[in-house]
């Protein structure tokens, strides 16, 4: 299953670089979301090189999830799939 990174978790004054916060398309509500709460996430980056994470929780009400990965993300990660196992 595929899922879009938004956005960085971020706070008032600060930038978490390490958290993310992605939406998957079959996903349109909180307790649709919370089903995918535990699973993998894998990013790719353009060097072929893998990111792994994990979904720690639900963000907002309409269905976006917040993952923990494991090393800080670089910024052109925003927009690109993942892919959940």
């Amino acid at each position: 299953m595929e899922a879009t990174i938004v956005n960085y978790k971020a706070g008032r004054h600060n930038q978490t670089t390490n958290q993310m916060i992605i939406v998957v398309n079959s996903a349109d509500s909180k307790e649709k979301a919370q089903k995918f709460i535990g699973k993998k996430v894998i990013w790719a980056s353009p060097a072929n090189k893998e990111i792994k994470g994990e979904i720690r929780a639900t963000h907002g009400n309409k269905g976006a999830l917040r993952v923990l990965f494991e090393t800080g993300m670089p910024g052109q990660s925003v927009g690109s799939k993942v892919k959940i196992e």
